[in-house]
């Protein structure tokens, strides 16, 4: 059995490893002026979208995942597409507040 010593859940004690913040994620937090649930019917046509919820369109960019925490806010994570994230959430979706860290 191989040792471990020295390695950690971040890829710090790895050759090479790096932590996750490290790699360049960005993260949005977004409050909607609607809830989430009423948003995921802009998907109503799975079929043309290829979705049927706003999780699924923003997790569908590769890198990026969509985590609700109530009922109108999100956290989006992205490595490299915030920016289009960005864009399109502003252009097709009610946002009352936005941070970025």
């Amino acid at each position: 059995m191989s040792s471990r010593t020295g390695q950690v859940a971040n890829g710090k004690g790895k050759e090479g490893g790096q932590a996750m913040n490290e790699a360049g994620y960005q993260t949005l937090i977004v409050k909607f002026s609607e809830p989430i649930t009423v948003l995921d019917g802009m998907f109503d046509d799975a079929e043309a979208w290829g979705v049927d919820t706003l999780k699924g369109w923003i997790d569908n960019y590769e890198s990026s995942r969509f985590t609700a925490i109530d009922s109108h806010t999100a956290v989006i994570t992205s490595e490299y597409n915030m920016e289009c994230l960005k864009e399109w959430l502003e252009r097709c979706t009610p946002i009352t507040e936005k941070t970025e860290f």
